[in-house]
């Protein structure tokens, strides 16, 4: 490199986006995935020690796989290369793997080869790689945002240790956000900015654990607020709004405002209101609710409050939280809505609820010593000498598949735990039970 490509990269960095200026250049300075880099895990053991082998970094946009790789390369004695697996073909990988066999054949050095979104590449380009990750040529670090076992070759799979890195915490980006004010070399601590507590928590928690989202507002935010009478910027929460272009909904997924919309929602679906549960349901996904967490509850509705009003209901609920898994989000809330919609437009009945609820009153508070003999289990050699199964009477045997015979424990004949109401399906449950207790 001569002095005007040195000059020309040094002006390029000056210039580049806060993100990449604050990107941590040692492994202390990196913040989160303490899971995989915490001073006792192997991956710091083995990037510290200059000893890693190839790796799959896979994990959401902004959470640090590129940074991972960045910090590999100031750490590691080997050649390091990188390339964008959007953009490379195979005579880039050509080209990078016989630098990489000249000088591991002249100068006795690794080369480490780092290909961002590796799952862009094609079968056959991964193909190409193997031979070379297999006889050392080249050390690969893949990172993808896609789940390596469905989209890199199980061969490279098996010749690589993957890692998965998680969103960022509200913490870890809230530190970061810090960092980047505060920092005069790197970062915005020239400019005099101060950020209110509220509105660096509210950038740390839209952001979805994504840093560069977090970062890239935060900048905006300071360059194009003007200082007040103090000289200093101040970041509030409306200006924070404005550079992520996102209303600052109330809602602590920790505290009481989250108990207080989930509550909400459940109550409109069990009272009949679409209107009501379609809004706290979207209240909830805009401010960045899991959507598991939904879709737990609206199963849970669907099986409490519906009932046998509806079976159909806790089968859409279900559905829509398979759906869910799939497709992610934002895709994923459309399934939510539908699930939402069904079970608040659905007949209500919660006898099937109760009636667990009254049996489970009985388990606690009635001694049983047996089931009835008759309806002991008698598949086994030896049950009909000591009487279980005897006079047990098969329903298919009889008119309209069924017969009277005592089901319940001697201590409890004649309880009964489920009443069937008049609402959906319980109608025609209760003239089936009624037709049964005629016979």
């Amino acid at each position: 490199m001569d002095l005007f490509e040195y000059m020309g990269e040094k002006e390029k960095e000056k210039e580049s986006p806060l993100a990449s200026r604050m990107r941590p250049r040692t492994l202390d300075e990196i913040v989160g995935q303490q899971h995989i880099l915490g001073k006792d895990k192997l991956l710091y053991r083995a990037i510290a020690a200059d000893k890693i082998s190839s790796l799959i970094f896979y994990g959401p946009p902004g959470t640090g796989k590129t940074t991972l790789a960045k910090v590999i390369a100031h750490t590691t004695q080997a050649h390091f290369r990188q390339i964008n697996a959007t953009s490379a073909g195979k005579k880039d990988m050509e080209a990078v793997i016989d630098e990489a066999k000249q000088m591991l054949g002249s100068y006795g050095q690794r080369t480490i080869l780092f290909i961002d979104e590796i799952h862009r590449f094609n079968k056959g380009q991964q193909d190409y790689l193997l031979p070379f990750v297999e006889d050392g040529t080249v050390i690969l670090i893949g990172a993808t945002t896609e789940n390596p076992y469905f989209e890199v070759n199980r061969a490279l799979i098996s010749r690589s240790n993957i890692f998965e890195l998680h969103p960022l915490s509200v913490q870890d980006i809230t530190s970061l956000l810090q960092r980047a004010l505060t920092d005069a070399e790197r970062g915005m601590g020239a400019y005099h900015a101060q950020a209110d507590a509220d509105a660096l928590a509210f950038l740390a928690d839209i952001c979805g654990g994504d840093a560069r989202n977090a970062l890239n507002a935060i900048e905006l935010a300071v360059l194009t607020t003007p200082p007040g009478e103090d000289g200093i910027i101040h970041i509030t929460v409306p200006v924070a709004e404005e550079c992520i272009q996102r209303r600052n909904v109330r809602y602590d997924k920790d505290g009481d405002n989250h108990y207080d919309i989930i509550s909400a929602f459940i109550k409109s679906m069990r009272g009949s209101d679409p209107d009501a549960a379609v809004y706290y349901l979207a209240r909830m996904i805009y401010a960045g609710e899991d959507p598991k967490f939904i879709a737990r509850r609206i199963m849970i509705c669907a099986a409490e409050d519906v009932g046998m009003a509806d079976p159909n209901a806790l089968r859409v609920a279900v559905a829509a939280s398979e759906a869910v898994e799939r497709v992610g989000m934002p895709e994923g809330q459309i399934p939510l809505a539908e699930a939402a919609v069904y079970v608040a437009t659905a007949p209500k009945s919660n006898a099937s609820y109760m009636a667990l609820m009254a049996a489970m009153e009985a388990v606690k508070t009635v001694p049983v010593k047996r089931v009835p003999p008759h309806l002991q289990d008698a598949h086994y050699q030896g049950a009909r000498e000591l009487g279980r199964g005897l006079d047990y009477k098969y329903a298919h045997d009889y008119p309209g598949h069924y017969v009277k015979q005592q089901y319940l424990p001697d201590e409890l004949v004649g309880r009964t735990f489920f009443t069937p109401g008049d609402n959906g399906y319980e109608k025609d449950i209760k003239k089936y039970m009624d037709f049964c207790r005629q016979l």
